[in-house]
């Protein structure tokens, strides 16, 4: 039943004629036409799958192949197709939809799911799609190095990584092949392809230890494929494509049309590789649910929304840890490299993929997936300014001088429950800027950032601006609030680790706070209880907290920038900082009660320092 809905789903795409979807680009829209179809469609009728129809529908390009390959499905033409009737709003939506690409600035094929995060839905189709199919194994004969020239061509040895087993618990893809690191790749290079001498020069000296033997089916066609293809440009210049890029939506509440921050993103956005990931997750529970599998609809129903089997861990909110649990950095290279053998194998259409020798595309891999998993699975989801509705910076930011030392931990007291959801997430975020922009009369939100009990750190002024939450040190370093009270309790693990590791360790790696920054609670730099007893007790026993007095404070070696601010006059709006403001104002917000937080400018800043221009970056 599911991989006929599935394919009647994807079907749609060759009897609908080109357009927007009438329904707003909503995750629950998608599953609004899985459920019609499942009501619709006997089992009896399920002969193709999803996969079929996906490549049905764009019959080029290296993703189709895999598709077709590791599937086992061929192009279908548009005469065979019997689809069972959706309501006109359902086909628009499934064309929209279906196939995810970049171009001009905007992204197509996503939509906005309940959790805030933005979604690609080709690669969760495809990942369904393998789970279903019970998450096919390839064996490649690594003895042959001629590429096979059709598209339909199968390799003997295929084998079910999955049995049908309930998924109770789901070590799944960490089995799935052996490792590779980059310290696997040495100094010689035997396989190295005669006829691209630039390419061959690019990188170092390399040898391969331990070729791949073997392809992944469900991590092929949801991220090692994409992966691999889109860092195949790195090579020449030992450089990475810009991974994780974010969006705007033109509203929430009935979403059409996507903008990405960056116009010249690759094809790794955060939606696709949300979309990926949600596919991998998905796709290893249901190769490891027996039959009678639970509908798709129920499914998604579920997994965007509460939680799967009522674990509430188990949803998209906590996708990048439930995916860095399923598989490691090294089994993950190992199938990036495999999937781009595989490739090169069948119809090529990359030239520079042509050719690569086995140990350049050993280091394709490590690149890509050092990256992947430093900076999407290792860092926090960040919801940006857009997606919670903020309203315009009232006045000119004041750049900060980075990198910082500091980092203060708040809590916001007021809300003082803890927001467990991106709807009351994104209300308390709203309700706080108008608080501190009407009331305190500050140009922003205080914060440099929020975070959630949903999952989901928002941003606030971010990284680049000096922000208005600890007296007399905002352009020292970052602050970081966790909605709720925590005088008596704490936050939720996940909001403390966020706070503890990931977050820190990501503005560290992307060369925005110190590697020996010092954490601090707010009490400890103005007269006030914040971060509350509970929290602040526990500060105490992390790593790079710092116990000091205002006099050490401020004898601290810092940064030449600190303490120093940009002339008013030259500095420049926050291009990053768009209005796109949807949805109901939220409650009203009584504001964060001690500490007596000043606008940006102190009197320690100095009035002729020259204002930065913000850098660009890779982080998501």
């Amino acid at each position: 039943m599911a991989q006929g809905v599935l394919w009647i789903l994807l079907g749609l795409l060759l009897w609908s004629d080109p357009g927007t979807a009438s329904l707003p680009l909503l995750m629950d829209s998608v599953i609004q036409a899985l459920a019609e179809l499942e009501q619709k469609v006997p089992a009896a009728n399920a002969s193709h799958t999803a996969s079929a129809w996906l490549l049905s529908a764009s019959n080029s390009g290296p993703h189709n192949r895999l598709y077709h390959f590791l599937l086992g499905v061929q192009s279908l033409d548009a005469a065979e197709l019997d689809p069972y009737p959706l309501s006109p709003e359902l086909q628009g939506l499934t064309k929209a939809v279906a196939q995810h690409d970049v171009g001009e600035g905007r992204e197509y094929g996503v939509v906005l799911a309940p959790d805030g995060s933005t979604v690609a839905v080709e690669p969760l189709l495809a990942g369904l799609e393998a789970g279903l199919q019970g998450r096919k194994v390839i064996n490649l004969p690594l003895d042959s190095m001629a590429a096979s020239r059709e598209a339909g061509v199968t390799f003997p040895d295929v084998v079910a990584i999955a049995p049908d087993v309930k998924a109770t618990s789901s070590p799944g893809l960490r089995d799935a092949s052996p490792d590779v690191t980059t310290a696997d790749i040495g100094p010689n290079s035997p396989d190295a392809t005669t006829g691209c001498p630039d390419v061959q020069a690019s990188l170092p000296d390399a040898k391969a230890k331990s070729p791949p033997t073997m392809v992944d089916s469900l991590l092929a066609v949801t991220l090692a494929g994409n992966l691999g293809l889109t860092f195949l440009q790195g090579p020449q210049t030992q450089s990475h494509p810009d991974l994780g890029t974010e969006g705007c939506w033109d509203q929430l509440s009935a979403p059409q049309t996507f903008t990405l921050l960056d116009p010249k993103s690759s094809l790794l956005t955060m939606a696709f590789l949300n979309g990926a990931l949600d596919g991998v997750i998905l796709g290893d529970y249901l190769s490891r649910t027996p039959e009678p599998r639970p509908s798709l609809s129920h499914l998604l129903s579920q997994y965007y929304g509460a939680g799967v089997a009522r674990d509430p861990g188990f949803r998209s909110n906590f996708r990048r840890q439930n995916g860095a649990a399923l598989t490691s950095a090294s089994i993950l290279a190992q199938q990036v490299w495999g999937t781009l053998v595989l490739l090169q194998r069948l119809e090529p259409v990359h030239s520079q993929l042509q050719c690569m020798s086995q140990e350049q595309l050993a280091q394709v891999a490590a690149n890509a997936t050092k990256e992947f998993t430093e900076a999407f699975l290792g860092c926090p989801a960040i919801h940006p300014r857009c997606r919670w509705g903020a309203a315009p910076y009232q006045g000119r930011p004041t750049p900060l001088q980075l990198p910082l030392g500091f980092l203060y931990v708040h809590h916001t007291y007021v809300p003082a429950p803890p927001c467990t959801d991106f709807a009351r997430c994104a209300a308390n975020m709203r309700s706080m800027q108008r608080y501190h922009q009407d009331t305190r009369g500050w140009g922003d939100i205080g914060y440099s950032f929020v975070v959630g009990s949903d999952g989901y750190v928002y941003e606030g002024r971010g990284w680049h601006w000096v922000g208005a939450h600890t007296l007399g040190h905002n352009s020292r370093g970052f602050g970081v609030a966790i909605v709720g009270n925590y005088t008596a309790a704490l936050p939720t693990e996940a909001a403390l680790r966020t706070v503890r590791d990931t977050l820190p360790s990501c503005a560290v790696r992307a060369g925005l706070l110190r590697p020996d920054y010092a954490l601090l609670g707010h009490r400890q730099l103005v007269r006030t209880d914040c971060p509350g007893d509970a929290l602040f007790h526990l500060l105490r026993t992390w790593p790079h907290f710092t116990a000091v007095s205002l006099r050490s404070l401020s004898t601290r070696s810092l940064p030449p920038a600190c303490n120093r601010c940009a002339r008013t006059a030259s500095a420049r709006p926050p291009a990053s900082l768009p209005h796109v403001f949807s949805g109901n104002p939220g409650p009203a917000f009584a504001g964060h009660s001690a500490g007596n937080i000043p606008d940006p400018a102190t009197s320690a800043c100095v009035a002729s320092a020259q204002p930065q221009t913000q850098p660009s970056l890779s982080f998501p």
